[in-house]
């Protein structure tokens, strides 16, 4: 059983997204950060046990083991049900620095001098974001910042000083950990970096000379904040390729004093060993893959009389999971990951699909939630099209990844991660819904508001239950040759 991992959660406290990235949606993504740090580094879950399981919100893909150390001391639903409260920014020391009003150094600093009360530069916001830089560098921060409209300044410290304040036992002893650069910083080093594969990063573009205006990303947004929380522990690969969707890393700094007290695993070079890195894949597939998988499983859509075409004209950059998977499971030089955290829905949009796209009439979703559970082997009389069809096609796709994902993994030699601590796993983070005129907000929000129609956003919520509460479907049309996944193009029934 696959399932997210617990960010479904997160879209109900982050009142404020945005297509603009705005700071409001950065400080959602140090929270994000946050919570997939806890997840990545302790959460562990027997995929064998649960094949035919539900699809419940906490899972991992492991190589085969047949260990299970699940634990639940801050589920996501627990995360969830807290509140946005208002601390000024000079009582936090970092970051992610959770406020705990009954010591003193809280009170120290709420009731001592504080820093200032308006942005007057640029810069201003790093010091209400209690950051020392980010390990990019050039105007490129300012744009994610969203400090680059003097307009909009009045926006600010505000809207970096709310915290949110999780309940249930999140808040006890035993929920969520403390931020602690150095120890995550180890974490990273002797236990195994982290892969993020997602949508489009359009600032981390240092040696790029052209600026991304339209960025949308979550995951990207996610690997520039790391690269932030991280400084000056940490630098930025220098790249001569201005590809969208090359790879992209973070290094430990060999000047920091930390590096000096971790012990490096065997074949760790620190130059060439990323601690995190990012590559750009919309879709978790290929295009070819889709379109050969969409025709196997939906021939009702390829009548001789009917001339459909799956994808528009919209750009997209993605490839076969066969390439991120070569990257994850590399040697030590220059993969020592553990973990692969994965994000997608954000880009299946009918723009992108135009296949699906209804000539009259909405394309949101209209059936139930039991209508997206059709087998693969169900024979519609006619194509179902808008975003209802889509999402069934969405469930199949990501079935079949989990499927590949996990036989790469189960095949994977295990001289590579013989120890328990170094096993590789694969993380599932659920998708946000954005808002493109957050940056009019002062506020959070005390209750959910219904999503704008904007891009596929009133439907994200859906993309994100197909991954945390369908039970899984036995598909009978085919079985994917991983071997065959890496080619330009593969045959979809073929086993």
């Amino acid at each position: 059983m696959l399932r997210s991992a617990g960010y479904i959660s997160l879209s109900r406290p982050r009142s404020l997204g945005s297509l603009k990235a705005t700071v409001v949606f950065f400080s959602s993504l140090v929270l994000l950060f946050f919570f997939t740090y806890l997840y990545a580094r302790r959460a562990q879950a027997d995929w064998a046990r649960h094949r035919t399981g539900p699809l419940t919100p906490i899972s991992l893909l492991n190589e085969t083991t047949g260990k299970v150390d699940l634990w639940g001391t801050c589920s996501p639903e627990e995360y969830a049900q807290g509140q946005w409260v208002r601390r000024p920014y000079w009582t936090r020391p970092s970051p992610l620095t959770r406020t705990n009003t009954s010591e003193q150094i809280y009170r120290d600093l709420l009731h001592g001098a504080h820093g200032p009360e308006k942005l007057t530069s640029k810069e201003d916001i790093l010091k209400f974001a209690r950051m020392e830089g980010c390990a990019s560098d050039g105007e490129d921060i300012w744009n994610q910042f969203a400090v680059t409209n003097e307009e909009q300044w009045d926006r600010f410290p505000k809207a970096l000083e709310w915290e949110w304040i999780p309940g249930g036992r999140c808040t006890g002893k035993s929920g969520l950990r403390d931020w602690d650069l150095e120890g995550f910083l180890r974490d990273l080093v002797e236990g195994g970096g982290w892969l993020l594969i997602g949508g489009r990063v359009p600032f981390l573009r240092a040696y790029a000379s052209v600026i991304d205006t339209n960025p949308d990303s979550i995951t990207g947004n996610h690997f520039f904040s790391i690269s932030c929380l991280l400084y000056p522990h940490v630098v930025i690969g220098k790249s001569t390729s201005y590809e969208r969707d090359r790879l992209q890393s973070l290094y430990l700094d060999p000047s920091s004093p930390f590096a000096g007290r971790f012990q490096l695993p065997e074949g760790f070079n620190i130059k060439t060993t990323p601690l995190v890195s990012f590559k750009r894949v919309d879709l978790l597939w290929s295009v070819n893959d889709l379109a050969s998988m969409h025709k196997a499983l939906h021939p009702e859509f390829y009548s001789p009389s009917n001339s459909f075409k799956l994808f528009g004209d919209t750009a997209v950059w993605t490839v076969s999971p066969e390439v991120y998977l070569n990257i994850f499971l590399g040697p030590v030089a220059t993969a020592n990951y553990k973990t692969m955290i994965v994000s997608s829905a954000g880009h299946w949009t009918m723009d992108l699909f135009h296949g699906y796209h209804r000539a009259h009439g909405s394309d949101g979703s209209t059936l139930n939630d039991s209508r997206l559970l059709f087998p693969s082997d169900f024979e519609e009389l006619e194509p179902i099209l808008g975003y209802d069809g889509l999402l069934i096609f969405f469930r199949e796709a990501m079935e079949h990844w989990a499927n590949a994902v996990q036989r790469r993994l189960d095949t994977h030699p295990p001289s590579v991660s013989s120890s328990p601590t170094r096993q590789r796993q694969v993380l599932v983070r659920a998708y946000l819904a954005g808002h493109d005129a957050c940056h009019n907000a002062r506020d959070p929000w005390a209750e959910e508001r219904p999503p704008r129609a904007s891009w596929n956003w009133r439907e994200i919520g859906r993309f994100n239950k197909i991954w945390e509460e369908r039970p899984r479907l036995a598909f009978t049309k085919m079985s994917i040759s991983l071997e065959l996944i890496g080619q330009e193009t593969y045959d979809p029934m073929a086993t």
